[in-house]
């Protein structure tokens, strides 16, 4: 009896209007949604056109770039290729493919990806500051890059190595992009050693004083003082030590350089001091004689 009665009761609210009225609402809610979202989508993605893609493979670039923005696409490079068979910027690939060739429709505004030939490669300037004349020219034929060799005068120790790389005559450091084919230019180190000099007996000068005399025959020299707070003080010191030490008659190189140091307050060697005047008024006189020999006989000072 009460499934009876529930089952007359549902049914006679299935019929009813109210009823009726809700499902007709969500019906056309239900129809509303489906066929606007199919509208918006047919309208957003061009539904229903389509471009045929022109084959572009072969042709310059520019050329390309025009019969893609006739047709309604767009393009992007995607890579530079080097071909130096082939003028430069020749399409040499594109993404998608022609539409004659692969049956492959696009929407209006699809990107094409190109792949365009390149004359020149370019590579990475390799580092050879301090490798060995040898082992750098030896990199830059490997990257395809060509190169000229100079010297330069440099300490002993510097001497076979690298001290200087220049492309068109400025400095190139390393991961600079060049062309194969360009010209580098090394500059290698050389030692020449000068000629020998008598070296002088500085004890007792001034800083100064010992300056001006390397510096008037062409020594190189490092000093330094044991007790000076200022420069001024430095020049003012006493040379109280020097290396190579002298010894009469004993000569040097010019590229090697004499180091010597002052004090402001030195316990002064009389007789080492006397010494010192006496060997450096010799030098003086030798080498005056030296050069009023040279300007009697300019001829041989010439050879």
């Amino acid at each position: 009896m009460g499934k009876s009665s529930f089952l007359i009761s549902f049914w006679n609210f299935m019929k009813s209007r109210r009823f009726l009225k809700h499902l007709g609402l969500v019906i056309l809610f239900y129809l509303v949604v489906v066929f606007g979202t199919m509208f918006i989508l047919d309208w957003s993605t061009n539904h229903g056109e389509k471009i045929e893609v022109p084959n572009i493979v072969g042709k310059n670039s520019n050329d390309a770039k025009t019969i893609l923005e006739e047709s309604g696409l767009k393009y992007q490079i995607i890579d530079s290729i080097y071909d130096p068979k082939k003028p430069n910027g020749t399409i040499l690939e594109q993404t998608p493919g022609p539409t004659k060739m692969t049956t492959v429709f696009v929407k209006p505004g699809r990107i094409i990806g190109l792949r365009v030939s390149k004359k020149q490669k370019l590579v990475e300037v390799p580092n050879l500051i301090n490798k060995s004349q040898r082992f750098a020219a030896s990199i830059l034929q490997n990257r395809g890059l060509k190169y000229i060799i100079r010297y330069r005068p440099v300490a002993e120790d510097a001497s076979g190595t690298v001290v200087d790389q220049l492309f068109k005559g400025k400095k190139v450091v390393f991961g600079t992009l060049l062309p194969v084919g360009s010209t580098i230019t090394i500059y290698v180190g050389e030692y020449v050693e000068e000629d020998a000099e008598k070296i002088p007996d500085l004890y007792g000068m001034s800083v100064s004083e010992a300056i001006s005399v390397l510096e008037g025959i062409g020594f190189r020299y490092e000093y330094g003082c044991t007790d000076c707070k200022t420069k001024a003080d430095t020049m003012a010191a006493i040379v109280i030590t020097q290396s190579p030490e002298y010894s009469r008659g004993k000569e040097m190189s010019k590229s090697k350089a004499i180091t010597f140091t002052g004090s402001m307050s030195p316990e002064v060697d009389e007789e080492k001091l006397n010494r010192s005047k006496s060997n450096q008024e010799f030098l003086n006189k030798e080498r005056e004689e030296l050069e009023k020999k040279s300007k009697k006989d300019p001829a041989k000072n010439e050879d």
